[in-house]
């Protein structure tokens, strides 16, 4: 571990007085992970109804002694066999007459270390050197005097879920929301009632919003803090439309999109991050083909095109109204986000059709989330005279290397002193 001396000494002089003062007086921190960012488990039943015999339930040989085994993050996903096993077992099923989503039949989950960071750090704790997540950023925090478990804390989630709009059930994210809530509450408690900083990326940011929008005025002055959303995809992505017509592999080696599609297009919060009619606009065509052009406006008719017509109703009635619902919470609000990656802004689909990769013109961004997406808050919000927020962007940081990269851990570290070193203020 870095030594705190090394730490000072390639920071500003003003962000080291900031240290001093957050090292003796420290608001308890929590993190909130991405999709993807967290350990996920899984149980197979007797309703499990495998593939083949590479899916049987012997697989995979290691369980613990109630059958237990690590989902995600799950190496053999790289061989094609097992491919198949992990998409099948990841892939959750809308059920209209419930209007809400569900695991795929015989599959249990769960997801471990609620409240400890320990599930953030790596995906698989056996591959740390390929699987690190937030390991770096959690040592950058304790040098500066967090402590795991005391003042740290981590809640992580079963990131495939997603929330939906008032009127809809989601029993998934709605408990983890609530136990998010208490999560704070208890952290506030075991230090003095000092109100909590939440650190989310990505995704993480989503949930974090609404949390805040979903509580009283007078929850959030009590309990919160500051806000700082790492990467947040406010707005989409791009991205989302090509994973959800031809699949994404996200640069693993060996895996084929198609495989994991279907899995991909299951998932409630990937349909949460398709891009948002307000912010990318009615004249602005997402993705051509040979004889359509779509905008972010044409989103149910590009799910029915690209043969998901299942996903139509769930969009519309859940996921749409979220979209719009970006209202500014009146906690202090930090937004730190990586600018200058070529991010897809543009996919063409020749005739071959949507089994194919399209040719992709990239744009402004992190390399994933769309710069538009990124600051949305920050046009959104830009009359809201009662909500602080600052907007902190680093050049040449990736979605993920926000992560790792020193710059970026400096620019985090030095918010999170700053955020400390702060007077409590109170919003109307």
């Amino acid at each position: 571990m870095q030594g705190l001396s090394i730490k000072l000494a390639i920071i500003p002089i003003a962000m080291m007085l900031c240290l001093c003062q957050a090292i003796t007086n420290l608001h308890p921190l929590i993190l909130v992970p991405g999709s993807g960012g967290n350990q996920l488990e899984a149980r197979l039943t007797t309703g499990y109804k495998p593939l083949d015999l590479f899916c049987d339930r012997w697989y995979p040989i290691s369980k613990d002694k109630e059958g237990w085994f690590r989902l995600w993050f799950d190496p053999s996903v790289l061989l094609a066999p097992f491919t198949k096993c992990f998409a099948q077992r990841m892939m959750l099923c809308y059920d209209r007459d419930l209007d809400d989503y569900r695991n795929a039949p015989g599959v249990e989950t769960r997801v471990p270390e609620f409240g400890s960071t320990e599930s953030l750090l790596y995906l698989d704790p056996h591959l740390k050197q390929l699987t690190a997540y937030m390991a770096q950023l959690i040592e950058s925090l304790e040098e500066i005097g967090y402590v795991s478990g005391e003042t740290l804390f981590g809640a992580p989630y079963d990131f495939r879920y997603g929330l939906a709009a008032e009127g809809h059930p989601s029993h998934v994210g709605s408990k983890f929301l609530q136990d998010l809530k208490d999560l704070i509450e208890k952290a506030s408690a075991s230090n003095g009632g000092k109100p909590v900083i939440l650190l989310s990326h990505s995704l993480g940011g989503l949930y974090v919003l609404q949390l805040l929008n979903r509580n009283s005025a007078s929850w959030r002055q009590r309990f919160i803090k500051h806000f700082v959303a790492l990467s947040a995809p406010w707005g989409g992505t791009v991205q989302e439309m090509l994973t959800f017509a031809s699949g994404s592999s996200f640069g693993v080696p060996l895996v084929d999109p198609l495989l994991v599609r279907g899995e991909q297009r299951s998932s409630e919060s990937n349909l949460w991050l398709m891009p948002s009619p307000t912010l990318f606009g009615p004249g602005k065509v997402l993705v051509f083909t040979p004889s359509e052009a779509y905008s972010a406006h044409d989103i149910p008719q590009f799910l029915n095109d690209i043969g998901f017509p299942e996903g139509v109703i769930p969009y519309k009635s859940r996921i749409l109204p979220l979209t719009e619902e970006l209202r500014p919470p009146n906690v202090s609000v930090t937004c730190i986000i990586g600018t200058g990656v070529k991010t897809a802004e543009t996919l063409f689909y020749g005739k071959a059709g949507f089994d194919e990769q399209p040719e992709v013109v990239y744009g402004d961004g992190d390399g994933t989330v769309n710069l538009v997406s990124l600051l949305a808050l920050e046009s959104l919000w830009a009359n809201e005279k009662s909500q602080p927020l600052k907007v902190i962007r680093i050049a040449g940081i990736s979605h993920t290397s926000i992560l790792e990269d020193n710059a970026a851990l400096d620019q985090i570290i030095g918010e999170v002193s700053s955020i400390n070193s702060q007077a409590e203020v109170h919003f109307a």
